[in-house]
Parts: C-alpha cells; structure tokens; sequence
C-alpha cells in the first residue's frame, strides 16, 4: 500500500517582497483620502443656495439642523 503526499513541501513564492504590498495598499489608501478630502465643504460652495435651502426647510422652528436637540 502507498501513501499519497500531497504538496507538502511546496512553497509560495510571491511575485516581489511583502513590503511591496504594504506600499501598494498605502499608496491606494491615501488615494481614496485625497478623493474623500476633496469633496469637503461642498455644501458651503453656494451660500446663496443653502441659505434658501435653510429657510425653507426649517424642521419645528429650530435653526440648529445637527438633530443635538432632539
């Protein structure tokens, strides 16, 4: 009777250095930062226009929108 072994002795070679992967994903990440931290402030780019927005949307009287005082 004889005994199967299966790939035990094999080994994975990546396709280059671990620290590569680390870079790419620092590189991706900081990517999707410079994208979110582009869209700050959009709101207050037209004040005219969320300044009409606010008085004719204004919830129970309140002039706070953040809902802290409900």
């Amino acid at each position: 009777m004889s005994v199967l072994a299966i790939g035990v002795d094999e080994r994975v070679t990546l396709p280059f250095p671990p620290i590569v992967f680390g870079l790419i994903a620092a590189v991706v990440f900081l990517a999707l930062a410079l994208v979110v931290w582009s869209y700050r402030d959009v709101a207050n780019r037209h004040p005219q226009k969320s300044a009409q927005f606010a008085q004719t949307h204004d919830v129970h009287g309140h002039a706070d929108r953040t809902g802290a005082d409900h």
